[in-house]
């Protein structure tokens, strides 16, 4: 095993965005039903009006004619490569990630995981803030690594890369950096993979902050005894989005070769799959470059196989026991502490904001921001 750190730049050659661009002029549109059979127009759970039946015709074109028309890939290469980037080989696996230190001699690392169908981009907007806050406040040196398969860190070559074996290869990346103690963070996947870090390297990991905490009932009766008003509605927008919006983690995580040959032909499919979880609450620059990515890197695949990996691998015997901190969302899928502390034994910090989303860092970055100075300040 070599411990070599490479440094990385993102250059598309512009053979492959012209190529891109040809297939966006000659996207074949699906079929739907008229609107007015679609929705009666109310938001129902987290579903919104016109989505009833998937990801609309309307959201898709609009977007493919912003990608054509307005979007420029090289501002947002430009961007991405203005912070340190490397490559390293863990595990047989390449991984990708971001390394921007604060200048401030009491920071805290912290490496942060994202989420799907998002990449490195989820936490663009808050490097600045986390690396260079204002006087007294914590600050951080950020490690933000692209998930194995995922974007620059993809394909994966060999099955396995499930959550734990993630966060062994997270844990061996923060050594091979020179921290010996530190933080883990994320959203979305990166909020199940980050206890998992605190799992694989306790002596190591200082606290772990998430935004969601994926523990649910087993289904007994029993675990319902008592539950608050608040904690039963929770509970129903937690079945709700089960019932209604799960589709794609069920493919994911059963066969998801399936889909991955059309959104390896098609980048206004691949846009849509992607919508279907940014929507309305992600700014179309936003859910461009992160289709865009995975288009560009053909890793619509290898990123799914993620979700494979995971619904495969058995589960762990014993609760998480580093110090574990919330930051929950007011339109999010909202955690349950009673259920929370069966799989995390020292919950520190819950905090429940009264608005942002699934994708916090993008609608609700100071809020999340806060939550991570709130939560890590006791460990400096």
């Amino acid at each position: 095993m070599t411990d070599t750190i490479t440094p990385f730049r993102v250059d598309i050659p512009q053979a492959d965005l012209d190529d891109l661009a040809d297939r966006l002029v000659s996207s074949r549109w699906a079929n739907e039903l008229p609107l007015s059979q679609v929705t009666d127009g109310v938001q129902k759970g987290p579903v919104q009006p016109g989505w009833e039946y998937g990801v609309p015709l309307e959201y898709v074109r609009r977007l493919v004619a912003y990608w054509r028309e307005s979007y420029d890939w090289r501002k947002w290469e430009a961007r991405l490569n203005s912070y340190p980037q490397f490559t390293t080989t863990i595990d047989g696996q390449n991984i990708h990630f971001l390394h921007v230190r604060s200048a401030k001699e009491d920071a805290i690392p912290l490496i942060l995981t994202h989420g799907w169908p998002n990449s490195v981009v989820e936490y663009l907007d808050l490097i600045e803030a986390l690396t260079d806050p204002p006087a007294g406040e914590t600050a951080f040196h950020l490690v933000i690594p692209s998930l194995p398969g995922f974007a620059f860190s993809g394909p994966t070559t060999e099955r396995g890369w499930d959550l734990q074996r993630i966060a062994r290869a997270w844990a061996e990346l923060m050594r091979r950096l020179g921290y010996d103690r530190y933080g883990a963070a994320g959203n979305d996947g990166g909020s199940q993979v980050s206890p998992e870090v605190g799992r694989a390297d306790p002596d190591h990991v200082v606290g772990v902050h998430v935004t969601q905490i994926f523990s649910f009932p087993s289904g007994d009766p029993a675990e319902f005894d008592g539950l608050s008003a608040d904690d039963m509605d929770k509970l129903q927008f937690l079945q709700a989005f089960n019932d209604e919006m799960s589709a794609y983690a069920q493919l994911q995580a059963t066969k998801p070769q399936n889909l991955a040959h059309a959104l390896a032909d098609s980048p206004a499919g691949q846009l849509a799959w992607s919508g279907q979880l940014f929507a309305e609450a992600v700014h179309p620059e936003v859910v461009i470059t992160n289709a865009a990515i995975y288009w560009l890197t053909n890793t619509a695949a290898s990123s799914a196989r993620m979700y494979y990996e995971v619904a495969h691998a058995a589960p762990p015997a014993e609760p998480t026991t580093v110090p574990l901190g919330l930051s929950s969302f007011a339109y999010d899928f909202r955690s349950i502490r009673r259920f929370a502390e069966r799989d995390h034994a020292n919950i520190v910090f819950w905090n429940e904001n009264d608005r942002g989303g699934h994708w916090s860092a993008h609608d609700a970055p100071d809020l999340l921001i806060a939550g991570l100075r709130q939560f890590f300040s006791r460990y400096r």
